[in-house]
């Protein structure tokens, strides 16, 4: 394993905030994350695992013990005529994978091109996007237990997975570490493109398959996103809300244009980025924290912002919000 002290965690956040760690641990194995969690330095302190920390906000510096992981493997475990399962490792960059996938022509993951993090925080995360979420390929997520440094697989039932929502962010929040996942891909892809223009402008390209899928959502993606070497951001900054279908017809009577996606005969879900934009934040600027001009539902730092200005930016956009829509917008980004 790899130890460094007083260390910058620049490097794990995309927000660019430059605080430091007291220690950061990179692990490269199980086991050795297994002595790691042995070792009076993580017992003694409070203890952070990050990915490349896609989804975190510090506020300050973090006065304890940062541990991630290097587990960068791709193992195919079992194959039959219709899927390909591969154990993944938890280091891996998530793109990187989806890239692996299309190339290979494994299909399920091809939506969820250029989104941001590590494999082991997908799980953790339950990434979606165009209609996909990552719980419709994962089979089981595989685990060390924080207290004793114990192995444990979840099966996809037991992760609990339900809107940007699992297990590991919930009732075990800060209990367990992925340290790998097992995903089964589609030898036979089914291709998931009704989805806002998606469908409109894949067949522009004159073909539907996993590459041209691939390519059409990274270039919408990097239309909207700015690179986080330019502005430091974490993509979505909110969760789309979802809401019941009253309160949605009672909305819709007001604003007759309110964009919105079927989730159940009960509920519907709303772009947190058009309830925004119609508050006027889309482009606002509070110190070095700012609203993106391209997507409202991302927020970035224009340079040197402390992790309180985004935070304040962040509270700002709630409030108004909740006095527009009664709608409460809840962050996808961790405090820390």
């Amino acid at each position: 394993m790899i130890i460094h002290q007083n260390a910058s965690l620049l490097p794990f956040n995309t927000f660019g905030i430059d605080a430091k760690a007291d220690y950061i641990i990179e692990y490269n194995s199980v086991p050795e994350l297994q002595e790691a969690l042995h070792t009076e330095m993580v017992k003694s302190n409070r203890l952070l695992h990050v990915g490349s920390g896609s989804n975190l906000l510090f506020m300050h510096d973090f006065k304890g013990v940062v541990l991630h992981s290097l587990i960068k493997s791709i193992e195919r475990i079992q194959e039959d005529a219709d899927a390909v399962y591969l154990k993944v490792g938890s280091g891996v960059v998530w793109d990187d994978f989806v890239a692996y996938c299309v190339e290979s022509d494994w299909g399920g993951v091809e939506n969820l091109s250029l989104i941001p993090g590590e494999v082991g925080a997908s799980a953790v995360q339950n990434i979606g996007a165009y209609g996909v979420e990552v719980q419709d390929v994962i089979v089981e997520v595989n685990t060390v237990e924080i207290e004793n440094a114990t192995v444990r697989t979840f099966s996809k039932e037991e992760c609990h997975f339900s809107y940007r929502q699992s297990i590991f962010k919930n009732e075990l929040k800060g209990k367990y570490i992925v340290t790998s996942v097992v995903f089964r891909l589609n030898k036979r892809p089914v291709f998931k493109i009704n989805y806002q223009h998606l469908e409109a402008e894949v067949l522009k390209n004159g073909s539907i398959d996993l590459l041209s899928i691939r390519k059409i959502i990274i270039a919408i993606r990097e239309s909207k996103l700015p690179h986080p070497k330019v502005y430091g951001n974490a993509g979505s900054f909110f969760m789309n809300p979802v809401i019941s279908k009253q309160s949605f017809f009672n909305l819709q009577a007001r604003y007759p244009q309110i964009p919105h996606y079927f989730v159940s005969e009960k509920e519907e879900k709303l772009p947190a980025g058009w309830l925004i934009e119609q508050c006027g934040w889309k482009g606002k600027q509070i110190g070095n924290a700012a609203v993106h001009d391209k997507q409202a539902l991302v927020l970035v730092n224009r340079g040197g912002a402390t992790g309180a200005e985004i935070i304040f930016l962040a509270e700002q956009i709630q409030a108004s919000v909740k006095e527009k829509f009664g709608i409460e917008l809840k962050p996808e980004v961790n405090y820390i």
